[in-house]
């Protein structure tokens, strides 16, 4: 029999090691093939708050609000570079121009363009006006346009959207908050319905190709009196929302436009909330409102007041979810 001697004088014969190898190998296979196959259960998205401020992330890891590391980096670069903000005069390489003047350059030194005659509008596909290339747009809004993304910060978090929800605005405008709705979700989940003409022209002509958003697809279409028709009927929505737009229309058809998208509004998570004020609502009195509002399946969830961080406003939101199918 052969033996094997350690250095510590222990004997081990030879039989005894390799049956001990032989039974190692016998447990280690049993486990192997008796271990309950990988799960394919689908995995549920989580969303995380990040920092003091806010900092809300998907369940895809983006960054939907500011938080409060962001404003302090803000902070740092403006103090590092020791910025202080200066009159906006000639200088060096800089000649400012209001929006009327900058108009009036392009129309007589033919927009950007540095083709003669003919050749002028050859060269692009399609012409853009001049007044959207100035943004004068951009001043239609009694709020700063910059605001936009806070109320799209306050508007996903608060309904807690994913990329893959589907989200109505009535009354999109120019697109000042739908820019960040459209570029946080998937293509095609953004839907708008607007009635003025000029904004759409905006939105399509000039804010979606200079944001690089034209792949999303957004489904903009015009029309007013709350014909929500040509959006389909089987579209179900997470987040539906009116900015300012219910103060402009006769009580009446915000309560048709309510019975229409109550039944488009995805039961208990689905959220519609309207800026400003409810006075369709309030001036039924709340007992009789409550009770309109439960025929729709509809129920008053809360006022929100969000305060921007960057921005120096606030506005006041009014909630509203459906409680039943």
């Amino acid at each position: 029999m052969a033996m094997l001697s350690s250095s510590k004088g222990v004997v081990i014969s030879l039989p005894v090691l390799v049956f001990s190898g032989a039974a190692f190998s016998a447990i280690f296979l049993f486990f192997l093939f008796s271990s309950p196959p990988p799960c394919n259960c689908p995995v549920t998205p989580t969303t995380t708050v990040v920092g003091g401020g806010g900092g809300s992330r998907s369940g895809t890891g983006e960054r939907i609000s500011t938080s409060s590391e962001d404003i302090e980096w803000v902070k740092k670069q403006i103090e590092g570079n020791g910025l202080h903000m200066a009159d906006n005069v000639l200088r060096k390489g800089i000649n400012p121009r209001t929006r009327q003047q900058q108009l009036q350059d392009l129309l007589q030194f033919k927009g950007i363009s540095h083709y003669e005659e003919e050749q002028t509008n050859n060269h692009t596909a399609l012409p853009c006006p001049g007044e959207l290339l100035v943004e004068e747009h951009h001043s239609n809004y009694g709020e700063p346009w910059a605001g936009g993304r806070d109320v799209f910060e306050f508007l996903a978090e608060s309904a807690h959207l994913t990329p893959n929800s589907q989200v109505l605005e009535i009354g999109c405008g120019t697109l000042r908050v739908g820019l960040h709705f459209i570029r946080y979700l998937n293509p095609e989940h953004f839907h708008c319905l607007e009635r003025d003409e000029l904004s759409l022209m905006a939105a399509f002509r000039y804010e979606l190709p200079s944001q690089g958003l034209l792949h999303k697809r957004p489904l903009i279409v015009r029309g007013e009196d709350m014909d929500f028709s040509k959006f389909g009927s089987g579209t179900m929505y997470d987040l539906i929302y009116a900015s300012a737009v219910f103060l402009h229309m006769p009580d009446k058809l915000v309560w048709v436009g309510l019975e229409r998208l109550a039944g488009k509004l995805r039961p208990l998570e689905g959220r519609i909330f309207v800026s400003h004020n409810i006075k369709f609502c309030s001036r039924l009195r709340g007992e009789e409102c409550t009770k309109r509002l439960n025929n729709l399946g509809l129920e008053y969830i809360g006022k929100f007041t969000h305060d921007s961080l960057l921005f120096n406003h606030y506005e006041i939101w009014f909630g509203f979810r459906r409680f039943k199918a």
